[in-house]
């Protein structure tokens, strides 16, 4: 994502694209840019927090993708509900891989 940033240095502004307007680029699993998008005006406070628990979602995404390629744990190991959201966060992330693919960036740059 394309980022505009006020006087203070914080996000005002995001596109998808780069704009005239957003030319600094954030991976879209930025604690930053997710705190303001996350962000209204009864959650600034917890804004920073729940950035954190998104971006650490991904942490444990790839934990459990690398626990089942070395064969310590089996798909099938996890309850059934986890199954489903692992399947939904694997569809997500190929959805939005293939669109980043489309425009060129390249969010698996820092991915553990």
């Amino acid at each position: 994502m394309y980022i505009k940033r006020d006087d203070d240095g914080r996000i005002e502004l995001v596109s998808r694209d780069e704009t005239p307007k957003c030319r600094e680029y954030l991976s879209v699993d930025s604690p930053e840019l997710l705190a303001f998008l996350i962000e209204d005006e009864k959650g600034r406070g917890q804004a920073p927090f729940q950035a954190s628990d998104l971006a650490f979602v991904r942490v444990l995404e790839d934990v459990i993708e690398l626990l089942m390629d070395k064969g310590v744990i089996s798909f099938t190991d996890l309850p059934e509900p986890a199954q489903q959201k692992v399947m939904e966060r694997q569809s997500l992330r190929r959805r939005l891989n293939g669109l980043q693919l489309v425009s060129g960036s390249d969010e698996e740059g820092g991915v553990i």
